[in-house]
C-alpha cells in the first residue's frame, strides 16, 4: 500500500548538501538522532503546558517536519559517511519510539480529543515499529511497509494539529480520523509481518 515513506529518496536528495556540510563540521549521526528526540520532548511539553492553546498546535507541524528531516539526516550520515555503529542502531530504533511517545501522548490532554484513542495510537505505533525490528530476528530485513508508518503518522497528526490550530471548528471528525489511523496502524502491523514472512520464505 502507498506510504509517504516512498518519497524518502527524493527527500534525501534535497537534504544531501546539508548532510555533507554537517559531516564536514564533525556532526555525528548519533548526535542528530538524540537531537530529534529532544526536539520531540520539547514539542510534547509545549502541548502539555498549554493544552487549551492553539499556538502549540501550530508549532507541531513544524516540529514534525524538522524531526523527519533529522531522522533522514542521521541515516544518511551513518550510511554515506561511515558512521554506522551498533550504538547508532539502538539509538535509531529506541529514539523513534521514545520520540513518538513524547510528542503524541500529550495530545491526550487536548479537550477535543479522546484520550484513550491518543494513548492507543502511541501503543499501536510502538507495536508497528517493533514489528519492523522483529523481522530482523527471523532473518528478514527491517520492514517499513505502510500505510501508517512513521512519516504517515507525522503527516496525519501534523495536518490535524494545523487544522485545529487555525481555528477550524472542532467536532467528532477529529476522533474519527484517529480511529481511521488506528485501523491503518493495524494494517501496517499486518503488512510488516507478512513482508517479513514472505522474505524469509523466499530465502
Amino acid at each position: 500500500m502507498p506510504s509517504i515513506y516512498d518519497l524518502k529518496p527524493r527527500f534525501q536528495a534535497l537534504l544531501r548538501p546539508i548532510v555533507n556540510a554537517l559531516a564536514g563540521a564533525g556532526v555525528t549521526a548519533n548526535q542528530v538522532t538524540i537531537s530529534a528526540v529532544i526536539l520531540s520532548f520539547i514539542g510534547g511539553a509545549l502541548i502539555a503546558w498549554q493544552p487549551h492553546g492553539t499556538w502549540p498546535l501550530l508549532v507541531l507541524p513544524l516540529i514534525l517536519f524538522l524531526r523527519m528531516g533529522l531522522n533522514a539526516i542521521d541515516g544518511m550520515l551513518a550510511r554515506e559517511h561511515a558512521q554506522q555503529s551498533k550504538l547508532g542502531a539502538i539509538l535509531n530504533e529506541l529514539g523513534d519510539v521514545i520520540a513518538d511517545a513524547a510528542l503524541y501522548l500529550p495530545l491526550a490532554l487536548l479537550p477535543h480529543i479522546c484520550a484513550s484513542l491518543a494513548v492507543l495510537l502511541v501503543l499501536l505505533a510502538t507495536i508497528s515499529e517493533m514489528m519492523g525490528v522483529v523481522a530482523v530476528q527471523i532473518g528478514a530485513t527491517r520492514q517499513y511497509q505502510g500505510p501508517m508508518g512513521k512519516s504517515d503518522r507525522a503527516f496525519w497528526l501534523g495536518a490535524i494539529a494545523l487544522v485545529l490550530g487555525v481555528g477550524f471548528p472542532v467536532g467528532a471528525w477529529v476522533n474519527w480520523l484517529l480511529i481511521v489511523m488506528l485501523l491503518l496502524l493495524v494494517v501496517t502491523i499486518m503488512n510488516r509481518a507478512k513482508g517479513a514472512l514472505k522474505e524469509t520464505a523466499k530465502a
